[in-house]
């Protein structure tokens, strides 16, 4: 017994850098994106579009180069309109990433894109619950909503959506359009 746990004490002794340095990196990746998160808020609409795509960068980092090959396959398919083979990488990924949520996302589009809006909602509340900040997931689940007969709830999910990305593109259009109609329906 006693050389075996030696053994594994070296083990554990070799990972604990490995894994220390996991740590720091996340740290610093949820620092990052704290910092860019607080840019948006105040920033003018060109620097926004610029803070926008940096923190799309961050979110499609998995950690790891396999899992991000799989996510870029998957967007390929979707460039390309087969939804199917899509859903299939964005799946993969998933089944081997289940706490990385650009994954999910990802997958909540293309079956969004293929029409299938339960599934579409599943993989968005799981973004949500992984990323409550993610405002491309808030703003796909807007547009399901409104596509679904359902403008007021669309309509606080796309304020919901704004209130973390000020200039988020399409947002404040939806909202304007939204109240309009619904003023209209007062009358």
């Amino acid at each position: 017994m006693g050389v075996r746990a030696a053994i594994l004490n070296r083990i554990v002794a070799a990972f604990v850098p490995f894994f220390l340095t996991c740590a720091v990196a996340f740290a610093d990746d949820t620092a990052k994106l704290d910092g860019l998160f607080e840019r948006l808020k105040t920033a003018e609409v060109a620097e926004a579009g610029r803070i926008e795509t940096e923190i799309w960068i961050e979110w499609s980092k998995s950690g790891s180069p396999a899992m991000d090959l799989l996510l870029q396959r998957g967007k390929d398919a979707m460039a390309l309109g087969d939804t199917a083979a899509a859903i299939e990488h964005f799946t993969a990924v998933i089944d081997q990433s289940p706490d990385f949520a650009e994954a999910w996302n990802a997958r909540a589009t293309a079956y969004y894109m293929a029409g299938e809006f339960g599934p579409s909602v599943a993989d968005i509340a799981k973004v949500l619950t992984l990323n409550p900040r993610h405002f491309g997931a808030l703003s796909g689940l807007a547009m399901i909503l409104e596509e679904s007969g359902k403008p007021e709830r669309a309509l606080e999910v796309y304020k919901a959506a704004l209130a973390i990305h000020p200039h988020l593109e399409g947002a404040s259009e939806a909202i304007e359009r939204l109240e309009t109609e619904a003023e209209g329906q007062e009358l």
